[in-house]
Parts: structure tokens; sequence; C-alpha cells
């Protein structure tokens, strides 16, 4: 078991990958030499070469198409997009092609293509560098949409989706690149999509995801020192989603609140709420209350702050889901 920072247990994912199947072979802008903009994929051009570890050029809808012509030819292509923002010219891509292929030819071809997208804000970061469009990839049958929040599942969670035959879109949250935690090589992996509960409470459920996972523990803390105890869920997984972890935890605790950085209007939170609304409305003491981004555009860096969900809005909604 060692500690290490979320980023550096992509990078370790990676070369494990890489070591054990030499059909691996990652793709992106700048993550060669230069070894990515965060410096994820540092070192691994130089200990595997170029033909593993290969910069492209800035055109995202020419590596995903390469990904997938070479995911027909028997490889398993791992994609990096520099920037969450800079995913869209791909976005063709992805929905008509790579999520399509294997329903069009009735199961007889795999895509095993994992796209990662270092997404979110709180970087302080320009236009298109800080957004968060998973819903835009959950709605797209064909795809699978997962997000770590630690170091620990993004080790694990990165292996399953490289080793698994289904398009993967795994996105990392860029602003906890470098929180520190353990991670235990020899342990049992977690399901890729079990959703997993990380602090137990009886008085009202916070379920978060990638970013927004460490803002909900520090609110169960705060909400605990204030007398209440608060659940706390990491959903991991986006599409599918794990509803009998969700809704277990809502059937213990009547009470539910979806965080996350994307827009609520439209988004994961939603769909959720909606969920729970129609298989635990006879345990619901309370409405399923949403706290995620505005439905906007992201801001300006300089107020991003006001926008991101932070410890006071989700104490907030906690506190108005108890007073029901």
């Amino acid at each position: 078991m060692a500690t290490t920072t979320l980023a550096k247990a992509v990078n370790a994912a990676l070369r494990a990958a890489l070591e054990d199947d030499p059909k691996v072979v990652l793709m992106g802008e700048d993550i060669g030499r230069l070894g990515g903009v965060f410096r994820v994929t540092d070192g691994l051009q130089k200990d595997f070469g170029e033909h593993r570890v290969k910069d492209t050029p800035l055109a995202e809808s020419g590596i995903v198409g390469t990904a997938i012509g070479l995911a027909l030819r028997g490889y398993r292509p791992v994609v990096e997009i520099q920037f969450d923002g800079f995913v869209f010219p791909a976005y063709d891509q992805i929905v008509t092609q790579l999520a399509k292929m294997r329903a069009r030819s009735g199961g007889r071809i795999a895509l095993p293509v994992v796209i990662r997208i270092p997404y979110g804000g709180g970087i302080g970061a320009v236009e298109h560098h800080s957004e968060s469009p998973e819903a835009l990839f959950a709605h797209v049958a064909g795809l699978r949409v997962v997000s770590p929040s630690n170091a620990a599942d993004a080790y694990t969670m990165l292996r399953q989706a490289v080793a698994g035959d289904d398009p993967v879109i795994y996105l990392e949250p860029k602003r906890r690149y470098y929180d520190k935690g353990e991670v235990d090589l020899a342990a049992s992996p977690h399901p890729l999509h079990s959703a997993r509960v990380i602090r137990p409470g009886r008085d009202a459920t916070v379920l978060a995801y990638g970013p927004t996972v460490r803002t909900a523990l520090e609110a169960a803390a705060v909400a605990e020192e204030e007398g209440s105890s608060v659940e706390v869920v990491d959903l991991r997984s986006i599409s599918p989603v794990d509803f009998d972890t969700v809704e277990a935890s809502v059937r213990r605790t009547g009470r539910l609140v979806v965080v996350h950085e994307a827009p609520v209007f439209f988004g994961t939170g939603a769909e959720i709420a909606a969920h729970v609304a129609e298989r635990c409305f006879d345990r619901l003491e309370a409405p399923v209350l949403r706290v995620g981004g505005f439905h906007m555009p992201y801001p300006p860096a300089r107020t991003e702050h006001a926008y991101l969900p932070d410890l006071d809005r989700i104490l907030d909604a906690v506190e108005r889901v108890l007073a029901y």
C-alpha cells in the first residue's frame, strides 16, 4: 500500500495497462514528450516508445476517429482529451460511431476505447477548461461513464475500464489531481459500476461523484458537529447508475441531496431524483434536492467560487431536507 496523488495513480494505471497488454496504446495532445498538461502521462513515452504513447495533432475528431479504427483492428486505445471543453469536436465520432458500432454489428464488434477527460472547475482556468459534460455522454446509450473521486479508485477504475470491451468515458476531476490517498495494488477492486457508501449516516443521504465527493464529506463532518448524521454515497459510475445502492441509502435515511458541479438543469441529479421519487416515494420524508452549477456558461475564473457547489450550499440543502 502506498500514498500517492490521484494524478500519479492514473499514471500508474496506464503504466500497468501498457505493461500487461501490448495492444494498449495511448494517444493525445502533448501526452508523450511533455507528459500531458497536468503531467499525468509523464515518463510513459520514454519507457514505452512513441509507437505506443503517441503525440497527436490538435484535432480531437481525428484522435477519436483513429482510436475507433485501432479498436476495430484489435487494439485497446486510451485517448486523452486535454480539457473537458475540447471534447466537442469529437462528439460526433463518439455519439454516432463509438457508441453505436457494437449494437450496429449485432454485438459482433467490440470497441474497447477509453476516453480520458480531465473535467470540472476549481483551478482558475480560462473558458472551455472547466466544464462538466457528463450528462451529455450519459444520455447516449452504448457509452459507459465513470468518475473516480480518490487515488485508489482512479487506479482500479482505469484498469477496469481499459480491460473492458465497451467504450468508456473516464472523467478525471482535475482539481483533485493532487489530492493524496492510499492505493493498495493488491486489494480486490470494487466493481466498476458500483456506488459506495463512504460515510454511514441516519438522517439524510448526500450523493456525489468526482470532484464534489470531498466537499460532501466535509459537509457531513460539519453536520455531525451540529447534531445531524449524514450518509455520503460516492456514485462513481454515472452510466450505468448503481440504483440499488442509492435506493438502499435513501430507504435508511428518508432524505436525499444530490451534488455535482454540472448544471442541475437536465443533469445527473435530475435523473437520480426522478428514479428515487418513483422507487422510494413511500420512504421519502422530504423532496429530493439538487446542488450544482447554474444553467449558464461556465463563469470567468474570478467568479467560479460562486458557481461551484461549496460547503455552505450543501449544508443549506441538508438543513432544508431535515426541516421537513
